[in-house]
């Protein structure tokens, strides 16, 4: 990467950045849905249901995370929506700056925000009871996998946000995002399923990441199933960062 991309890359995650800070409610509101979806499955649903585990918080966090993430990204595609139509990308193409910039803001700034919902999550976690015995070298794991899985999500946030007609249409592409958890590993184990539902979960990414950042908090093995939840996540990243630059390109055209 340039010095020239990097510093405008700054500049614009600046930009990004400035507008989360104004509206705040923007973060509140991607850690609202999933606090209280870890409140009501411990709360309500644990005792009903037979996750293996001693503490059903501790089994559900993992899953309640990527939620929160997938939660997240649909304000990138707002956002990135909202400048498109507003003719900022018209204005920055009149300035010498590097193209590609423009979407890595938006990108890193998905990340940042992501990041901070994670931690808000994961901290009424642990008032709950979530308790792990990982080192710092799993923690690094696992904040690895979720900022990849961000990235990943994020990418494939920026082709609606491209294409959109609408701003609700923007966003909504996250909704089947938000409900993949559910047909998973994330709430229940496989095991448990019918099975056609049970071959379907098991095969998605979200049971294969789900089950590392599980065994990484309990620090156990995590075995081949981690290289297939980077494969998932790599795959995807790569996937919609290159239609996305498509789009993108063919937008500024």
């Amino acid at each position: 990467m340039s010095g020239h991309f990097i510093g405008d890359s700054s500049v614009l995650l600046g930009r990004s950045l400035r507008h989360i800070t104004r509206s705040l409610d923007t973060i509140i509101t991607t850690t609202v849905t999933p606090i209280v979806m870890l409140l009501l499955f411990t709360y309500v649903f644990g005792g009903a249901i037979n996750s293996g585990s001693d503490s059903y918080v501790t089994y559900l966090l993992p899953g309640i995370l990527l939620i929160t993430i997938a939660s997240g990204i649909a304000y990138t595609a707002f956002r990135l929506f909202l400048d498109l139509k507003g003719g900022i990308f018209e204005r920055f193409q009149s300035m010498p700056i590097a193209r590609s910039a423009v979407l890595w803001a938006h990108v890193l700034t998905s990340v940042i925000a992501n990041l901070i919902s994670v931690a808000v999550v994961v901290l009424v976690a642990f008032a709950m009871g979530f308790r792990t015995s990982a080192g710092p070298l799993a923690w690094l794991a696992v904040l690895g996998m979720l900022i990849l899985f961000t990235l990943a999500l994020t990418w494939i946030a920026v082709i609606p946000g491209l294409t959109a007609k609408s701003a609700d249409g923007a966003s909504a592409f996250s909704y089947p995002l938000i409900f993949l958890p559910f047909v998973s590993s994330a709430f229940v184990p496989t095991a448990t399923m019918p099975g056609p539902v049970r071959a379907f979960a098991e095969h998605q990414p979200v049971t294969s990441i789900v089950n590392t950042i599980r065994d990484l908090f309990a620090e156990r093995p995590v075995g081949a199933g981690v290289w297939t939840a980077l494969a998932w996540c790599v795959g995807i990243l790569v996937v919609a960062y290159f239609f996305a630059n498509v789009i993108y390109r063919r937008k500024i055209s």
